[in-house]
């Protein structure tokens, strides 16, 4: 999994009715935009995660707005 700054980690619900999660990553930790990544929540709140095989990355483009 690859990542970089902007990104956005969605987080899907492992059980029935619950919603996916999405966070934006604010820092890359790992080298080569590799895991552990820093991430803040709609929320304000920042945390240190590496994603499990329940996550995935929307990658920004280049034209979406920072």
């Amino acid at each position: 999994m690859h990542a970089s700054k902007g990104d956005r980690l969605v987080m899907h619900g492992r059980v029935v009715g619950k919603h996916d999660r999405v966070v934006e990553i604010v820092e890359v930790l790992g080298p080569n935009g590799t895991p552990p990544f820093r991430v803040r929540a709609e929320n304000g709140h920042e945390t240190i995660m590496s994603p499990g095989p329940d996550c995935m990355v929307d990658h920004r483009k280049a034209s979406d707005p920072a």
